[in-house]
């Protein structure tokens, strides 16, 4: 089963994290299928990038999203995933 999962990186007490695609049974740190953005915490003001096209494909292609990337992308974006965008006024 596929994955979407964040990948620590980054020194000692300064973690940053990627978003990426990978087999569940894989290592935290294992070989990943795909990177598909960025979650630096540490940073002021906080950094996050999502390749959201991406996020769609492997969502459409049965790939889990994990409680963690589910929970930033709730935070840093304002529609859910694979939601259509509101239109304009009538």
């Amino acid at each position: 089963m596929v994955v979407v999962r964040l990948e620590r990186r980054g020194t000692k007490k300064t973690p940053h994290h990627r978003i990426v695609v990978t087999e569940r049974n894989r290592a935290q740190g294992g070989r990943v299928l795909e990177t598909l953005g960025y979650y630096d915490p540490s940073a002021t003001p906080v950094k996050f990038s999502l390749d959201e096209t991406r996020l769609v494909f492997w969502r459409s292609s049965g790939a889990q999203v994990s409680e963690a990337v589910a929970l930033l992308i709730k935070k840093f974006r304002s529609t859910p995933v694979g939601a259509a965008k509101p239109a304009g006024k009538p």
